[in-house]
């Protein structure tokens, strides 16, 4: 099993680099086997790191070209200028070549967006609150303001995250989406959030063309041989990494 997925729609880019991990290929033990990427896990400390440079060195990437943040579901959005790492973003916005944004996820939705007029892209993680608080507009908005991004020229990249047929929740949650974006279950008694759609939905009101959105087929419950799922592990998981960046 491969380390990552790319994502097809941006390969069509020469020097865009967007890619999201997988669960195989790394070294750590259960329950945060094996490519487990989190720096916020309890796994071990050296073998996280073993398994971000396989990864990082896998894209042709060196590990201090990284930025990422400790995420904490806001809407707070950093331009990125120098690799590193900070607290209390949601979203990374850079057009410096030779940084690599990531976004960490473990059932969250990630979106990669690129701006190939302005060259410049986005790594955003929306959860239920991120995308409640439209964390996509507040991304393309400071993209807009620094670098002159106009969503129109825009490609994204939704990825992998928990299905809606997996995503119960409870009255409180679902009372944040529209009804396009939940569904009542009278069977279990609780409402589902389909967040892949959420997310595609602001982005075409923003306007992005719908051609220019992929979303991945793939979940990180159905699918939790290849994906690390938080909520159907319990908690006691490892982290995927979701990444773009453009080369030098």
């Amino acid at each position: 099993m491969d380390l990552f997925r790319t994502v097809s729609s941006f390969q069509q880019f020469p020097g865009l680099i967007a890619a999201e991990s997988t669960r195989n290929g790394g070294v750590s033990q259960a329950p945060f086997a094996s490519l487990n990427l989190g720096l916020s896990t309890d796994d071990d400390e050296k073998a996280v790191w073993e398994n971000r440079n396989r990864f990082f060195l896998s894209l042709g990437i060196a590990p201090g070209q990284i930025a990422s943040a400790y995420q904490v579901h806001g809407r707070e959005v950093k331009q990125v200028e120098n690799p590193g790492r900070w607290d209390g973003f949601d979203a990374l916005i850079t057009n410096r070549k030779g940084i690599y944004l990531t976004v960490t996820v473990a059932d969250c939705t990630p979106i990669l967006i690129y701006d190939p007029k302005n060259q410049a892209v986005a790594a955003v993680h929306a959860g239920w609150k991120g995308t409640a608080l439209r964390i996509v507009h507040h991304t393309l908005s400071r993209m807009k303001e620094a670098f002159d991004t106009s969503p129109g020229d825009c490609w994204a990249f939704i990825g992998t995250c928990i299905d809606e047929c997996s995503y119960e929740v409870d009255a409180v949650v679902a009372d944040h989406f529209q009804s396009p974006f939940k569904r009542w279950d009278e069977q279990r008694g609780k409402f589902f959030l389909d967040l892949k759609k959420a997310n595609q939905a602001q982005l075409l009101t923003l306007g992005l063309p719908s051609a220019h959105i992929e979303i991945s087929p793939y979940s990180t419950v159905l699918h939790n041989d290849q994906y690390f799922s938080y909520r159907k592990e319990k908690g006691q998981t490892g982290r995927m990494l979701n990444l773009i960046g453009l080369t030098p």
